[in-house]
Parts: structure tokens; C-alpha cells; sequence
């Protein structure tokens, strides 16, 4: 079993940055890949982006390549969301989701991630 705890959002004008935090924490913690999805009011929950447990690989949706930075500490057992050049359409909750396994593989699928956080709300002005 693994708990994870999102933190870090708010309200933000547009063009501004926010970085989200993620403790997770529970067996193993660490040895899982992990990633962020979001959810606007209305809309499906969608890929945000996803590290390998060992930070070998990253991976983006396209929508927030290179304004997005994830990072995770593992001695800290902390994942990291930095998001830059904030847009009104990146408006939503914040999860992050952690896989059983150490790679994040092809998939962009929340059904492949088991363990979820309770979200955090971040809003962009515009």
C-alpha cells in the first residue's frame, strides 16, 4: 500500500509558475513509477506527465511539454511538479498516481496507476 499526498496549489495568474509537491509514503515507497494527471470540471482525467522510479525516464503530454519539469526525490519520497507559463486551460485538480511497477512503460492510462492522491486545485487567471 502506498499514500500519497499532493500539495502546492493555488491560485495563479497566467504566465506565473507553481510547483506541486507529491509525499508519498507506505511500503516501498520509492520503488514505483509515478506521475501527475489532472482533471478539469467537466472533462476526462488526463496525462500530465510521469518519471520512472530511478528518474532514468521522463515523459510529457504534449499540452505541457517544455513548460512542465517532473522530478521526484527518493530520499525524500517526494515527487515534484514544476509547471511554468501557466495557461487558463491548465486549470484542474492535480493527482499524483503511483504504478506497481518501477517503469513507466508506454502507457498514459490512469487505469494502469493504482495508488492515487486526494488531488490539489490549481487555477490560472486569465
Amino acid at each position: 500500500q502506498v499514500q500519497l499526498v499532493e500539495s502546492g496549489g493555488g491560485l495563479v495568474q497566467a504566465g506565473g509558475s507553481l510547483r506541486l509537491s507529491c509525499a508519498a509514503s507506505g511500503r516501498t515507497s520509492s520503488s514505483y513509477a509515478i506521475g501527475w494527471f489532472r482533471q478539469a470540471p467537466g472533462k476526462a482525467r488526463e496525462f500530465v506527465a510521469a518519471i520512472n522510479w530511478d528518474s532514468s525516464r521522463t515523459s510529457y503530454a504534449d499540452s505541457v511539454k517544455g513548460r512542465f519539469t517532473i522530478s521526484r526525490d527518493n530520499a525524500k519520497n517526494t515527487l515534484y511538479l514544476q509547471m511554468n507559463n501557466l495557461k487558463p486551460e491548465d486549470t484542474a485538480v492535480y493527482y499524483c498516481a503511483s504504478r506497481v511497477g518501477l517503469y513507466i512503460g508506454n502507457t498514459r492510462s490512469a487505469n494502469d496507476y493504482r495508488y492515487w492522491g486526494q488531488g490539489t486545485q490549481v487555477t490560472v487567471s486569465s
